[in-house]
């Protein structure tokens, strides 16, 4: 039977042993977890959500929705376990953090083709078919032997968590639930802020102690721009943040039937509903200076945080000096990657990179052609992104449209344009699937 073996559970990793043992090829699953943590991992989970639960938009005019609506095109085990443990979330797709990586571990650790080991490998495997998705927290012994490997220094970027209250902590006399421009069913708490209780709150984040990073030269060089720390974002002028996270569009406060100068979101973190996450307050800030600042918004000033904003190092390759939109290596055939690592940012894009490598991993330990996936489409874009990108200025990416080619008969407004190239993507793929024997089975 055709082998392979995969290191890193992660979203990737397992989206990547799913795809390859679905395809009737034996799969080795590494996972270091949790005989060796990492600095944001808390549990020994498969696909544990380390910042967000939120897997962004679900619209398929959207850059993420239409990623998503691929990947459950071709079968994504990530999508699948998503959607059953979904939260309401708008029109974004949001997970119960727990219960969805208890999920995806059920699944990974129930195929009859995937052995789960719990190990820590220091060591790139150096016989057979290998796919490296370890993810942007890879081992410090690991990431020595990819920058080996490489023969370069990584790059990196500083990524951060937002904390996390129980919902009974928050004091609903002040906040209202309500979705933006009315999607979903009050999926969101909202604690509105006058102009003046904004204008406290940017004075606390500006004052506010921060945790110091030693090797971090200039706050603004190595953070991942959609992973801004609020305070840091606070520093760009005082109406960042009305501007960004806590921007009021879109919503009402029904006690004065106006809309709120600002307003600070928080969204459903697990399936129980009894735990919220900060929307957009991922922070650096020490922990007492969380509670003290957090505790300044409208009815969250007696919020019991059962979880602190944390940073981490980030880590990833210089994937246009190495990898081949298959996601092969250029100069070992046999060793794929996939995932953050790659620079395919965020949980979609991770997950995306991730099938593209357990699916032609397999296809190669089958003795098969490797499949490359149509620019048109948005998996197709984003791993020609991190592989034709230019290796002197690559920088991590989330899917957006940017990356698809330009529509021959161009639409003059964005949404028309946005429904358009999405409505090209998921034909192209169609018939790309007609093509060739690219959909496991059930």
């Amino acid at each position: 039977m055709a082998e392979i073996k995969v290191v890193g559970a992660g979203l990737a990793g397992a989206e990547a042993a799913w795809q390859a043992a679905q395809r009737g090829v034996q799969v080795t699953l590494y996972e270091m977890r949790p005989a060796q943590m990492t600095p944001a991992h808390r549990t020994a989970a498969m696909a544990e959500l380390v910042c967000s639960n939120s897997l962004g938009s679900d619209l398929v005019d959207r850059a993420p929705g239409l990623l998503k609506a691929e990947l459950r095109f071709l079968r994504s085990v990530i999508l699948s376990c998503a959607d059953e443990t979904a939260v309401p979330a708008g029109g974004a797709l949001a997970v119960g953090r727990e219960a969805f990586a208890d999920l995806v571990t059920r699944r990974i650790e129930s195929h009859p083709l995937i052995e789960v080991r719990r190990e820590h490998l220091e060591r790139i495997p150096e016989e057979g078919t290998v796919v490296i998705a370890t993810g942007p927290l890879t081992s410090p012994a690991l990431a020595e032997q990819l920058a080996a490997f490489a023969g370069a220094e990584h790059l990196y970027f500083y990524d951060a968590m937002a904390p996390i209250v129980t919902v009974d902590s928050v004091d609903m006399s002040k906040a209202f639930r309500a979705s933006r421009y009315d999607r979903g069913e009050g999926d969101y708490i909202n604690c509105p802020m006058d102009e003046a209780e904004y204008e406290r709150l940017v004075d606390a984040l500006l004052e506010a102690e921060t945790i110091h990073l030693h090797d971090l030269e200039h706050e603004n060089q190595h953070f991942f721009e959609a992973c801004l720390p609020v305070e840091v974002l606070a520093r760009r002028g005082r109406q960042a943040l009305a501007f960004g996270p806590l921007k009021p569009m879109g919503l009402i406060d029904p006690r004065t039937g106006k809309r709120p100068y600002a307003v600070v979101q928080l969204r459903q973190d697990n399936l129980a509903g009894t735990l919220y996450n900060l929307v957009g307050f991922q922070t650096n800030l020490r922990w007492p200076e969380q509670k003290r600042v957090f505790s300044l918004i409208p009815g969250l000033e007696n919020a019991e945080f059962v979880r602190f904003g944390q940073m981490h190092r980030n880590t990833f390759l210089n994937s246009p000096a190495l990898l081949e939109p298959t996601m092969q290596s250029r100069t070992r055939p046999g060793l794929f990657f996939g995932g953050q690592i790659t620079g395919t940012e965020g949980y979609i894009g991770s997950t995306a990179s991730g099938y593209v490598a357990g699916l032609n991993a397999a296809r190669l330990a089958l003795g098969q052609p490797l499949l490359t996936f149509p620019t048109e489409t948005m998996i197709g874009a984003i791993c020609n992104y991190v592989a034709r990108a230019d290796p002197n200025n690559f920088q991590p990416m989330k899917a957006n449209f940017g990356l698809l080619p330009a529509l021959q008969h161009p639409k003059r407004r964005k949404r028309e344009r946005y429904q358009s190239l999405s409505q090209r993507a998921l034909e192209t793929l169609q018939r790309f699937a007609a093509s060739e024997p690219l959909l496991p089975a059930e």
